[in-house]
């Protein structure tokens, strides 16, 4: 690995975005839950009139698109997930001799983004696989997906739930203005669809699969044909409850069921928005400040991608109306929340047409809670 002295001049060179073939409606994941909920609530309709038990509540394609803006989400594996005895994908498990599922993810997103910034595997340093949830404890993700990209370097992976992809970027940053790396591979394989709870009606829309690449590296040396300056990043983190996934490797040690609802994705939703948004606005508004420019100056949010209310109430306080898609691009309609990787998404979508000088701002907010959020100027 070479040697670089610190820099002042640190870009995203290069983004990539990779999306599963398989569509997964509103409309599908409505059925199979009021298919699931009829005769769940038949089956245990005296346990349910003594109290003993609670109904589970049926859905609407309708209530769906209007509580959160999804339509429809891609999902890596589509099988299982429509059947009323099973609802959760079947993933066919792989041995320790084949590339793990997420790993294939972050390698197809991974080579995007390279071909974007016009680098090859030995041109990068370091890689890192943060998203919000990952396969296994170890070996690393990264590691994984360096070896296979040919990367001679190092590899880390990290969790911040849907802030994951922002920190990530951070730290890339940070590495290479310091010296430690000249270009930094930072992959968001958010394989998120095996933590559902597809038979809760509150959380089983939620979220998408996709994977989002970005290549940091030093601004000397970029040759992507769209490059950002990193003019300045800003994390925040203040704990909460009000989203939490609890499953994990301690479950194996008790009693209760290491797959039940408490273990899998659930939230608070309300007071998520009620706290969130106000958090996120505020944020954004000091991050701009900080890096001496106005909010109006900003061409374009790239902001998380959790329900387009959230979206429209952030935008509103930060600009005293509610932003049009070419201010801050709505993607969850197609892809739901992806976790960490829907800002990044965003970007992907809607960066090549802005001019050189334009400002634009990544965001991502959520579990911790947290937010971590990127200034950028193109060149």
């Amino acid at each position: 690995m070479p040697t670089y002295r610190p820099t002042e001049e640190v870009v995203i060179s290069g983004a990539g975005l990779w999306t599963p073939e398989h569509v997964l409606t509103n409309e599908e994941l409505v059925d199979v839950l009021n298919r699931y909920a009829d005769d769940y609530n038949q089956t245990h309709q005296a346990e349910i009139e003594a109290g003993e038990l609670s109904a589970v509540a049926t859905s609407s394609a309708e209530f769906i698109e209007k509580a959160s803006g999804i339509r429809q989400r891609y999902v890596f594996e589509k099988d299982g997930i429509l059947e009323a005895d099973r609802m959760r994908p079947r993933l066919a498990e792989r041995s320790d001799d084949e590339l793990s599922h997420q790993a294939e993810m972050a390698i197809n997103a991974a080579r995007k983004a390279l071909a974007a910034a016009k680098r090859e595997g030995s041109q990068i340093d370091a890689v890192i696989v943060s998203c919000a949830y990952t396969a296994r404890a170890y070996p690393a993700i990264a590691i994984e997906v360096q070896n296979a990209l040919g990367i001679d370097g190092f590899g880390f992976d990290m969790l911040v739930a849907c802030s994951a992809a922002t920190f990530a970027l951070h730290r890339a940053n940070e590495m290479v203005r310091a010296g430690s790396a000249g270009a930094v591979l930072v992959i968001n394989p958010e394989l998120t669809s095996p933590q559902v709870n597809y038979r809760d009606r509150d959380s089983h829309f939620i979220f998408g699969d996709v994977a989002t690449a970005m290549v940091v590296e030093r601004g000397d040396q970029a040759e992507g044909d769209h490059v950002y300056d990193i003019l300045g990043t800003q994390a925040k983190t203040v704990f909460s409850n009000n989203i939490r996934s609890n499953f994990g490797y301690i479950s194996h040690a008790y009693e209760s069921d290491p797959f039940g609802p408490d273990k899998l994705f659930h939230q608070e939703g309300r007071k998520v928005f009620k706290e969130v948004c106000p958090m996120a606005a505020d944020h954004l508004e000091q991050q701009v400040d900080q890096v001496g420019i106005a909010v109006t100056d900003v061409k374009r949010w790239w902001l998380h991608q959790a329900n387009i209310n959230m979206n429209q109430l952030i935008t509103k306080r930060l600009l005293g109306e509610v932003a049009s898609n070419d201010v801050a691009p709505i993607v969850l309609d197609r892809y739901a929340n992806t976790a960490s990787a829907g800002s990044i998404i965003a970007f992907n979508l809607h960066h090549e047409d802005l001019q050189s000088g334009d400002v634009g701002v990544i965001c991502s907010f959520g579990a911790g809670y947290s937010i971590g959020s990127l200034v950028l100027k193109k060149r």
